[in-house]
């Protein structure tokens, strides 16, 4: 197995009350090895959910049933499906959730899914409402993608949204790819593939507005480097370019709002 450098791999983590992140074995996609990272979140009822499972193991699976049952799987994009299967047939009784556009996608790559539901825009009236906060991210015709926000622990999960890879832990024949796009973990981003689907910049802007008005502290992410606190600065810093039309068409409002209070004074 390929070192990823988020060693131990496939052990859980701690990272707050109820809710504990997996660093799983690397994923090649052409040529490139991309580090994985699962989250666990143990729910209010005492039932595990999952978000972008990695590798299961056999010690993964004891440790798991040590914290309660699994019984949501959860694929929070189109590209996050692959340890699905074994997951579904480890935990028959789990509940498999998935962003738009999975199905199609993995059957593309001959991988079968279990039956399962697609994920809303919002959490109501989901097992986990009122727990986890979830946004459907609009403005792409193609990349479909759900935010979610553990509320007890004020963490912000994403899974390609951002992407911060620590160069040190890569191949050095890697490192020039992950400096070209912008996506080492000194500014971590959305990679430009991903960032140039987003077509509608203005839905888009809105949906990472509502995002880091969530109040992370911490934020967790599939690939790379996740930020343990200052999080919702880090979101901020992340997708600055697509907040600043919005915070400056604001910062004008209330200038002329001021004025306008002004002059009538």
């Amino acid at each position: 197995m390929t070192a990823t450098g988020y060693e131990p791999l496939n052990v859980l983590k701690p990272v707050a009350d109820r809710i504990w992140i997996i660093d799983g074995a690397p994923v090649t996609v052409m040529g490139f090895p991309f580090p994985t990272r699962a989250t666990v979140i143990r729910l209010e009822n005492g039932n595990l959910w999952v978000h972008s499972p990695t590798l299961l193991t056999n010690g993964l699976k004891d440790a798991l049933a040590e914290l309660g049952p699994v019984r949501h799987l959860v694929a929070p994009n189109q590209f996050h499906f692959l340890h699905i299967p074994e997951w579904a047939e480890a935990f028959p009784e789990a509940q498999f959730w998935m962003a738009p556009g999975t199905p199609e996608r993995a059957a593309k790559h001959g991988i079968g899914l279990p039956e399962g539901q697609e994920l809303q825009p919002r959490e109501a009236e989901l097992p986990w409402d009122g727990q986890i906060a979830q946004l459907l991210v609009r403005g792409s015709r193609t990349h479909k993608e759900v935010a979610f926000f553990h509320k007890a622990s004020t963490t912000t999960i994403l899974t390609d949204l951002i992407e911060a890879f620590e160069t040190a832990k890569l191949p050095a024949r890697c490192r020039p790819f992950v400096w070209l796009n912008g996506i080492d973990d000194s500014d971590g981003k959305t990679p430009p593939l991903i960032r140039w689907t987003f077509r509608d910049k203005q839905a888009f802007a809105e949906d990472i507005e509502t995002i880091v008005g969530w109040g992370a502290w911490r934020v967790i992410i599939a690939h790379g480097r996740w930020y343990d606190r200052d999080g919702t600065a880090e979101l901020e810093r992340a997708f600055r370019k697509s907040l600043a039309p919005r915070q400056w068409d604001r910062a004008m409002r209330d200038m002329k709002a001021r004025e306008s209070d002004n002059d009538q004074a």
